[in-house]
């Protein structure tokens, strides 16, 4: 259910009424889908991937790779599109990977990525929405 982002809720109550529940839960308290539960795990298309939160373009399905971590992977990021911060949930120390546009939780990002950049953008399906190159 991806919005313009210039169209994103201001409030909390707003995020319940525009996501689903396990889109609220995955983005806006930081949730994460089961592994290889997700629709883009294996999603091949040529395209982009937006927040579906907001709908900013975040990821271009060119630097989407198999990891087979179990949830969609890219190697890179338009870095004024997403934000990092230290996560330490669980009793683990990762990156999270945040939309710069509405602050939705992604994923994390790890460092153990493909060339050329050698990260690996850990994303949950549920965070994204698909637009194919045809849609244009």
């Amino acid at each position: 259910m991806s919005q313009e982002p210039s169209e994103q809720p201001t409030s909390d109550d707003e995020w319940r009424e525009t996501l689903s529940d396990e889109e609220y839960r995955i983005l806006r308290e930081a949730g994460t889908e089961a592994p290889f539960s997700g629709e883009y795990v294996d999603h091949k298309e040529d395209g982009a991937y937006a927040c579906a939160g907001c709908g900013a373009e975040l990821f271009d399905a060119d630097t989407k790779f198999d990891s087979g971590c179990g949830w969609p992977s890219f190697y890179d990021v338009d870095d004024d599109r997403v934000e990092t911060r230290l996560d330490t949930s669980n009793g683990m120390r990762r990156t999270e990977v945040i939309c710069a546009e509405c602050d939705g939780h992604l994923g994390h990002v790890f460092e153990d990525g493909p060339e050329p950049t050698g990260q690996r953008y850990c994303i949950n399906s549920v965070a994204l929405d698909f637009e194919d190159d045809d849609s244009e």
